[in-house]
Order: C-alpha cells, then sequence, then structure tokens
C-alpha cells in the first residue's frame, strides 16, 4: 500500500504543477497582451496630440489668409 500510496501522491502532486505552470501561463500572456494594448494606447494618443497641434498650427496659419490662399492651402492637405 505504501508503494501504490507514494505513487499517487507523485502523480497527484505532477498534475497540479502541470495544472499551476498552465495557469502561470495564461496570466502572462494576459499581461503581455494587456502590455500590448496600452503600448498601443499610448501611441494613439501620442499621435492625436501631435496632429492636433498640427491642425492648431495650419488654424492660425489659415486665420491670417485670404480666402483663395486658405482655399490654396486647404487643398494642399486635401486627401486625394
Amino acid at each position: 500500500m505504501t508503494g501504490l500510496t507514494s505513487m499517487l501522491i507523485t502523480a497527484g502532486g505532477a498534475v497540479v504543477a502541470l495544472l499551476l505552470a498552465y495557469i502561470k501561463g495564461g496570466i502572462d500572456t494576459a499581461r503581455k497582451v494587456e502590455a500590448k494594448r496600452a503600448a498601443e494606447k499610448l501611441e494613439a494618443a501620442e499621435e492625436r496630440i501631435e496632429m492636433d497641434r498640427e491642425a492648431s498650427e495650419a488654424e492660425r496659419k489659415a486665420a491670417g489668409m485670404s480666402d483663395e490662399q486658405a482655399k490654396q492651402e486647404a487643398l494642399r492637405w486635401a486627401r486625394r
């Protein structure tokens, strides 16, 4: 009985160890995904700030233009 009991305890410990490793792997993967999303959000926020800065600069410049000059400037920035 003692040999069988120790074998069952060892097998049970191995199963628990494998289960814990699987769970830890899932947690690590979730953290990596979360970190990647946070980096993407930060990059997008920095991009928005830069775009807003460029737009504000263009608006200040356009405020002193004639209608024709403003139209030419707008055509330059328009998507084609």
